[in-house]
Formats: C-alpha cells, sequence, structure tokens
C-alpha cells in the first residue's frame, strides 16, 4: 500500500513538472493568482462533506493536492522552499505535537492532547492561544475555533445550560439596543447573541457552520420547489399572497 501511495503521488508530481513547463496556462501562474482557485476548490469540497458526497470528497481531495504540489512546485522555483521541506517540516511538527506517541508524555484523552497541542504552540513562539486562527476564516468557523481554543486554557462554561443563560442574556441586551434605535449597538448585540448560539452548539457537539448550511440547502430546495408549484399553478411568486406562498411552502415542508 505505501509503495501504491508512493507510486501515485510521485506521478503526479512528474505531471505537474511536465505542466509547469510545457502548458501556457500553468506556466503563467503565480501564488497570487492559485489563491482564489485554492479558496473555490477548499469551499466545493466542504460541500462534498456537507453532502456526504464521497466520490466528490475523493475528487476535491486531488485538487486541493494539485494544488499543494503547485505551490511548492513554484516556492522551489523562487528558492524559497522545496516539496521535501514541506512535507517533512508538517512530519517533525506532528512528532513535535504528539509527545505522547513519540515521547513519554501521558494523556487521559482528546481534551488533554488539545492542551498539550496549545501548549506546544506557546513554547514554538506563539503569543497567544488565539494566534493561529486565520483572520480571514468566514465569521462562524473563526468563532468556533476562538471558544475551542479559549477551552484549552480553561477559559470556558461548566456546561450547556449555563451557555443557554448566557444566549437569554445576550438576547435581551440585543432588544435593549433595538429600543434605543442605535444601529451601531444593534449590530454589537446582534453579533453577541450569535457568538453565544454559536458556543451553545459546541456544547452540543454541533458545528455550527455545518449546521446553517444545512439550513441554507435545505431553504434553497424548498424555495425553488415552491417556485415550481407555484409556475405550474401559472403564478409567479411575485403576483402571489405570503399567505398563497407560505400554504405550498408547508405542503412541500410537510411532503
Amino acid at each position: 500500500m505505501q509503495e501504491s501511495n508512493a507510486s501515485a503521488f510521485l506521478r503526479l508530481v512528474q505531471i505537474m513538472d511536465e505542466l509547469r513547463e510545457k502548458c501556457p496556462w500553468d506556466k503563467k501562474q503565480t501564488i497570487q493568482t492559485l489563491r482564489q482557485l485554492t479558496i473555490e476548490e477548499t469551499y466545493e469540497l466542504t460541500d462534498a462533506i456537507t453532502e456526504g458526497d464521497w466520490k466528490g470528497i475523493k475528487e476535491e481531495l486531488g485538487d486541493i493536492l494539485l494544488h499543494i504540489i503547485f505551490y511548492a512546485k513554484i516556492g522551489t522555483e523562487q528558492n524559497q522552499f522545496t516539496l521535501d521541506e514541506v512535507i517533512n517540516g508538517v512530519c517533525e511538527k506532528l512528532i513535535f505535537r504528539h509527545p505522547h506517541i513519540y515521547g513519554d508524555v501521558e494523556v487521559a484523552d482528546e481534551e488533554d492532547v488539545k492542551r498539550n497541542w496549545e501548549k506546544l504552540k506557546i513554547k514554538e513562539g506563539k503569543k497567544s492561544v488565539l494566534s493561529g486562527v486565520p483572520k480571514s476564516l468566514p465569521a462562524t468557523i473563526k468563532a468556533m475555533r476562538l471558544q475551542e481554543k479559549a477551552k484549552q486554557v480553561g477559559f470556558e462554561w461548566e456546561n450547556k445550560e449555563q451557555v443557554w443563560d448566557k444566549v437569554e442574556e445576550e438576547k435581551a441586551e440585543l432588544f435593549a439596543a433595538i429600543a434605543s434605535g442605535n444601529q451601531s449597538d444593534m449590530e454589537d448585540e446582534l453579533g453577541d447573541v450569535f457568538f453565544s448560539l454559536i458556543n451553545f452548539a459546541r456544547f452540543l457537539q454541533v458545528d455550527a457552520e455545518n449546521a446553517l448550511e444545512r439550513t441554507n440547502k435545505k431553504f434553497i430546495d424548498r424555495f425553488t420547489k415552491m417556485e415550481s408549484v407555484a409556475s405550474h399553478n401559472g403564478k409567479a411568486l411575485d403576483e402571489m399572497t405570503l399567505d398563497e406562498m407560505d400554504a405550498i411552502w408547508n405542503t412541500i415542508k410537510r411532503s
């Protein structure tokens, strides 16, 4: 199996070398031009994961692997780093951050592993346990990561009931801001409500980002079906009352 993996990997590396040398499009690419494409490929992978589409996951993983090799190829050309250095770098990092596997540290469970991970990252020079959270992450995922990292140093509620109390507290503050009519305060307080709800989702062991995306997909499915039913009845949605649309929506929801 290892020989097969190595052979397939080297085949891809060779193809990348050939494309970079011979293909006009591949020759033109830079790390800047690849950046947006990499983001798109990553989101396509997350879509496949949400759908449970294993065929799609396999395909998107291949695309992302190609991008990794592409960046390493450009890095080599620019005398910045080689593919070997990329691979060995992550190998060394994994060994260092898993002393319970490659050293004499003992852990009781996965939470111990996470706490040790954060401590080791501080030893590596990180100034804050939050510093590893990318600034450009989507807000929902960023909130989840910030909360997870804060948890590793003990900044965490004891149970989900306490978290829900915080949700209720933030909701009351939002309503107070709405009553004041101050737009900036409303935005701040609504953000606090979102942050608290994401925290509550964590305590339920629910992926808040994926939960919202599932709702997005469900809304798209039901709305397009509602459009189809209305069209079949010879109507456009903007010609219907809200009650008429709601009746169709509820029928679709029940089915």
